[in-house]
């Protein structure tokens, strides 16, 4: 039949196959199993266990619960005299009467006085109601006074601006943009716990704890992203090395604590880097142990005392400039200062600070660290290096309140040029010109040198070898490779001996507000 020829061959192709199938099915199963431990597979593997999403997140919510009630609010208070004068417009422009309704001023015109209010956070340390928060919270940001008005808001208790505590402040240091403010609550104050900031990693959580855009008790996350940070430079920024973190810094947090996991405050934030004003995923706090020494100083005294021993120098790391003076260590002194601590020790420029009490010197900000922290009064055991030959010497320390040079960023002016003065160029990318004999008379008497010495710089070509140095324009170069120079045409003559790959040395003279200061700078010629 057709049944048995034709429709039967169907059935017997998915019998076999289904066959087939069954005994691969078989086969895989039974290579699996072989793979178990015992066989063939890694027996001394571990396992990798599934992490909890809760532990972590638990640990962020205690610390908040434990800091909350020691971070504070501040809001405060500035009488700001505003004048048309203030905003640039003219006694005719159509945009004075604007002024005049939005400022209110009176019949009498401009010079009415208006409320400044401003915002940041601080974190009590102390059940008497001690806070520790910023300078720039505290004080006016256009003069170098108080503000007009303090008043702090504790967690949990509700009001207006307007409302909380009046405080009063025990003591501020410009320096490290630190302030102590006291509050009288009338009971015992929760408070918070120092930590050590030195032993924070980066790679560290941590959470920011304060009051941005006035949102108090706002708490945000993130890890240490960086210490020692110098985002300011120069003398404003020697005594700032600051943590950095990617939590959420933004205007108004200001003096709250920056909290490691353990709930130790181990900085105090204080900036951002940002282009728009907020968060751009960088802020910087001051860390605890700077933090600790200001607060323990300002509670006790009002102010901070720091040693200084009357010296200038280049915070950098520069070989070149070490090789110069036959060093591999140290700090090359530009500049001391007269009467000074170094002065009378003998110090003089060009000497190389190698060690201080025993401790190796590596670079300006663990001198800086040495003296700085160091009571007035006390001896210094000091190594110089002179002329590549050490000796040792003690010095006192001295107020650095008293003796620091007050140095600015002002240039010579240019002057004209001696009769028979003539413009150097070359590979040091640089134009000079002779001093006049009132210019080379001054640099003499300031700077206590023998007979007429310097040429003026008046012009540094683009980005070349000397620019990229710092030399600018105005400055006046004494010394080239420790040659006097006395006129243009040394310059052209020593410039003309340099080759490539050879170190250059530069002794440079700043004007600054009060005189002239020296400095060394140096590298190695492309």
């Amino acid at each position: 039949m057709k049944i048995n020829g034709r429709r039967l061959l169907p059935a017997a192709v998915v019998t076999a196959t289904l066959a087939v199938g069954i005994l691969i099915g078989t086969l895989v199963s039974n290579g699996v199993r072989a793979a178990k431990p015992g066989g063939r597979g890694a027996a001394d593997a571990t396992p990798l266990p599934i992490p909890s999403p809760v532990e972590l997140s638990n640990s962020f919510s205690r610390i908040a619960d434990e800091l909350e009630p020691a971070v504070v609010n501040i809001n405060t208070e500035s009488v700001i005299k505003v004048s048309r004068r203030r905003f640039h417009t003219p006694d005719d422009s159509p945009l004075g009467d604007f002024f005049d309704r939005f400022f209110q001023f009176g019949p009498e015109g401009p010079g009415t006085e208006f409320r400044q209010p401003s915002l940041g956070s601080g974190v009590l340390l102390d059940k008497n109601g001690y806070i520790l928060t910023n300078y720039h919270v505290v004080m006016q940001s256009d003069e170098d006074k108080p503000v007009d008005r303090i008043r702090v808001q504790l967690h949990g208790e509700e009001g207006s601006p307007r409302s909380g505590y009046e405080a009063k402040i025990i003591g501020r240091d410009k320096w490290t943009d630190l302030a102590v403010i006291k509050i009288d609550a009338g009971r015992s104050l929760a408070y918070a716990q120092f930590g050590d900031s030195d032993s924070m990693r980066v790679g560290d959580w941590v959470l920011a704890i304060g009051s941005p855009f006035g949102l108090d008790s706002t708490v945000t996350a993130g890890i240490l992203s960086a210490k020692g940070r110098d985002i300011e430079g120069g003398p404003e920024g020697q005594f700032k090395r600051f943590l950095q973190t990617d939590a959420a810094i933004n205007p108004g947090n200001s003096g709250g604590p920056l909290v490691n996991m353990a709930g130790q405050v181990v900085g105090i934030n204080t900036a951002i880097a940002t282009r728009r004003g907020t968060y751009d995923g960088v802020g910087f706090a001051i860390p605890s142990n700077t933090a600790r020494k200001v607060y323990n100083q300002l509670i006790s005294s009002g102010s901070v005392q720091r040693g200084a021993i009357g010296v200038s120098f280049m915070n950098e790391n520069n070989p070149a400039l070490l090789r110069s003076f036959g060093a591999d260590h140290g700090v090359v002194v530009n500049n001391v200062e007269p009467d000074s601590p170094a002065d009378h020790a003998g110090l003089k420029r060009g000497d190389v600070i190698t060690t201080v009490n025993g401790k190796p010197i590596h670079g300006g900000d663990e001198l800086v660290a040495i003296v700085s922290d160091t009571e007035v009064g006390k001896r210094l055991k000091v190594d110089v290096l002179r002329d590549k030959k050490s000796f040792t010497t003690e010095i006192v320390v001295g107020d650095r309140n008293k003796i620091i040079s007050q140095l600015s960023g002002s240039n010579a002016g240019e002057g004209e040029s001696e009769e028979g003065g003539e413009e150097a160029g070359g590979v040091l990318g640089l134009s000079v010109r002779n001093l006049t004999r009132e210019q080379a008379d001054e640099l003499a008497g300031q700077l206590h040198l023998t007979g007429s010495r310097g040429v003026l710089v008046t012009d540094v070509k683009g980005s070349g070898f000397t620019a990229d140095l710092g030399i600018q324009r105005g400055d006046v170069i004494l010394s080239l490779n420790q040659q006097p120079l006395r006129s243009a045409e040394d310059f052209s003559r020593i410039q003309g001996q340099l080759k490539s790959g050879q170190d250059v040395l530069f002794l440079i003279a700043r004007r600054t507000q009060r005189t002239f200061t020296t400095i060394y700078l140096a590298d190695r010629l492309p």
